[in-house]
């Protein structure tokens, strides 16, 4: 009788496996995005589609769930998403449980080489920049701090500085809020700030999974002080930042479109360049497109789309710079290139697009636009000024096969830093180059 019982259940069990639904389309990874961004963009993919009767279910797991739509021959399509941190989705692609990789922060070398079977994943199809977003900087709303710099913030969050006195402030001992070793905010965050220092994270650090826990426990305690993608800023209080030379900026819009803001950084799908999966295909066609980053924005990220706007001139910009521009606006984008390379990166070209439709839709391809390369610090400034202007004849390149004549193109060198100049990804993010519009 025992073994007639164990036989049934073991039987029930093969069925249940059996009778599993299988995901038509699976996204591990992010949880920056994981959390709200990727089901919101998947649910108006499948409506693009002409699905029906499309929810949402949580899975017993925390921080996934399962969007289900109906197509037209009542057949249902399921995504699964799950958001543990960016490092679980490469991990999970690289064990043939993943179709997309959502990550907050750039495919690594390492992970690069462990996927090479499944093409180059940083290739154009394979790296799709979905949106930008900018790590805030989140202290308790009463303190009275406004403004840190990068360097204070590494020897904050390594423990070399411990007490709010020891920054101009108050409030004894500092409290250090961190994301955990999975997430790609907290990797953002290593790269941009922790590498400045040779501790790490101070072990008094305390880690969240949750982007939403991390804030809402910053707005509680007075010492407080922790980092978070922007949408989850919440009822903390984010401080201006400064990197090297770089003017004190806020997480605005404006300088986390442009790149400029120093802790800003770019969100991505991987999707293996040879996949098959006509779904994961549907939602990069879907993410890119204007209904698709009209959700980036809706879910408080910001969106790729191209805007024009005014730019308050000050003291730290070349009076040259301030006459080029004074009658003109400024498009939310800056053109960066490969490390090392004078070639646009992915991101850079998937902008080009977007600035000859904003161009053309704006009756401004004939000598109404204007671009201006900057670079880092070389030993010669000549060569700093020339470097800067070559980088703008490249985006010129570019435009011109779409039919776009410019109205003139200016070299500054290394002036108006965004970044420092010490670390190789301050140096990225100077070599960059401005549009403008008259």
């Amino acid at each position: 009788m025992l073994r007639l019982t164990s036989f049934i259940l073991l039987w029930a069990m093969t069925a249940l496996a059996w009778a599993a639904p299988v995901a038509d389309l699976r996204i591990q990874g992010s949880n920056t995005i994981g959390a709200n961004l990727g089901p919101a963009l998947v649910a108006a993919m499948l409506a693009g589609q002409g699905l029906r009767d499309i929810h949402s279910v949580a899975a017993p797991p925390p921080n996934e769930q399962t969007i289900i739509g109906t197509d037209a021959h009542g057949r249902q399509v399921r995504v699964d998403v799950a958001a543990h941190g960016s490092g679980t989705g490469f991990a999970a692609l690289n064990a043939g449980q993943a179709d997309v990789v959502a990550s907050s922060r750039p495919i690594k070398d390492r992970e690069l080489v462990e996927l090479e079977r499944l093409g180059d994943l940083k290739s154009p199809d394979a790296e799709q920049v979905i949106a930008i977003d900018g790590l805030a900087i989140i202290l308790h709303p009463r303190n009275p701090l406004t403004t840190l710099n990068t360097e204070q913030l590494a020897q904050v969050f390594s423990g070399q500085i411990q007490t709010w006195e020891a920054l101009g402030g108050i409030g004894g001992a500092i409290h250090l809020y961190a994301r955990d070793d999975q997430s790609g905010t907290w990797e953002t965050f290593k790269e941009l700030v922790l590498n400045r220092s040779p501790r790490g994270l101070s072990p008094d650090a305390k880690r969240f999974e949750s982007s939403e826990q991390l804030s809402d426990a910053v707005s509680r305690d007075p010492q407080a002080i922790g980092f978070i993608g922007l949408p989850y800023v919440r009822q903390a209080k984010a401080v201006a930042i400064v990197d090297g030379a770089s003017q004190p900026m806020l997480p605005l819009e404006s300088l986390i479109a442009s790149e400029d803001y120093p802790l800003s950084r770019r969100l991505f799908f991987y999707l293996p360049p040879n996949a098959n999966n006509p779904w994961a295909k549907a939602l990069i066609t879907f993410t890119q497109s204007t209904q698709g980053q009209a959700i980036v924005a809706r879910n408080g990220f910001v969106a790729q789309s191209i805007v024009a706007g005014h730019v308050t001139h000050g003291p730290h910009m070349p009076a040259d710079y301030r006459t080029l521009t004074q009658q003109a606006q400024r498009l939310s984008v800056n053109f960066r290139f490969e490390e090392g390379s004078a070639s646009l990166d992915n991101k850079a070209r998937q902008d080009v697009l977007r600035v000859v439709d904003y161009l053309r839709a704006h009756d401004k391809l004939g000598k109404q636009a204007t671009l201006v390369g900057f670079g880092d610090v070389k030993d010669d400034p000549e060569r700093a000024q020339l470097l800067s202007k070559l980088r703008a004849m490249a985006v010129r390149r570019e435009l011109a096969k779409s039919g776009v004549i410019l109205r003139e193109i200016r070299g500054y060198g290394a002036q108006m830093p965004v970044a420092a100049n010490t670390e190789d990804e301050g140096r990225v993010k100077n070599r960059r180059v401005e549009v403008w519009v008259y």
